[in-house]
């Protein structure tokens, strides 16, 4: 898990400028070619012989790596605006459902069922931070509510503005039901795997969930305001799914 980690934060940190990298978008395709040269059995440093040793032990897939690489992609430039839906899944699935196929893998579990609790979780967990993040992110003029609704319900494009348009709660409620939807199909799967692996997809689950109420009970009409969520509360959920 350590080698997944750790791969994952060097991407995240590179897409995020978080770095010395001089052109982020070519150090990303460097880790694409790094990932296929890992396949081959070729390692030149210590994060190399872990990230093989794991792929090799736990069979993880190369079209993850990869995903999750594409994910950070997505972010590294100009600033996602008001994606279509199709893009937005396709985002959650890189940036969040990917990084989940890894780990429940490292966890012991390759099934089927395993791979439908990493789609879910992963867009349950990626839309409730899209959701939460909404004013930060505005900030940096980004904006990853799908155009879709955006026009139905009139919001415009612009970050700054959809902050405070009159529609911007029936979008984003729109958008914490269907994440709440992803969270009910991880749990059903869940059912399906095997106890012990899903246990840290069942606290990140218990984790996230009373984020995502705690946004509906506070709503989008202020998006910059805190919502409150009890951390004794948080932590009674995720010891409960541990335990489970």
């Amino acid at each position: 898990m350590f080698a997944i980690y750790a791969f994952c934060r060097q991407v995240d940190d590179i897409a995020d400028g978080d770095t010395n990298v001089a052109d982020p978008a070519q150090a990303l395709q460097e880790w694409h070619e790094r990932i296929d040269r890992l396949y081959q059995g070729e390692t030149q440093d210590a994060l190399d012989r872990v990230l093989v040793a794991a792929i090799f032990r736990f069979q993880l897939q190369a079209k993850d790596f990869h995903a999750v690489i594409d994910g950070m992609a997505m972010d590294c430039g100009a600033p996602i605006v008001a994606p279509d839906e199709k893009t937005l899944d396709l985002y959650c699935d890189r940036v969040a459902s990917a990084v989940g196929r890894l780990s429940v893998r490292a966890f012991g579990d390759s099934s089927a069922a395993a791979d439908r609790v990493s789609k879910h979780l992963g867009r349950a967990l990626q839309l409730t931070n899209i959701l939460r993040d909404i004013a930060e992110d505005a900030a940096r003029d980004r904006l990853y509510l799908p155009s879709e609704l955006l026009e139905r319900f009139n919001v415009p494009t612009n970050p700054k503005e959809a902050l405070y348009a009159h529609g911007l709660d029936d979008v984003a409620r729109i958008l914490s039901r269907r994440a709440h939807d992803h969270f009910r199909e991880a749990r059903r799967a869940m059912k399906e795997c095997n106890s012990t692996a899903m246990r840290p997809a069942r606290m990140m689950a218990a984790s996230y969930e009373p984020v995502l109420n705690a946004l509906e009970k506070r709503g989008w009409k202020n998006p910059e305001l805190s919502p409150k969520v009890s951390k004794g509360w948080r932590a009674v959920r995720a010891l409960a799914a541990y335990v489970k």
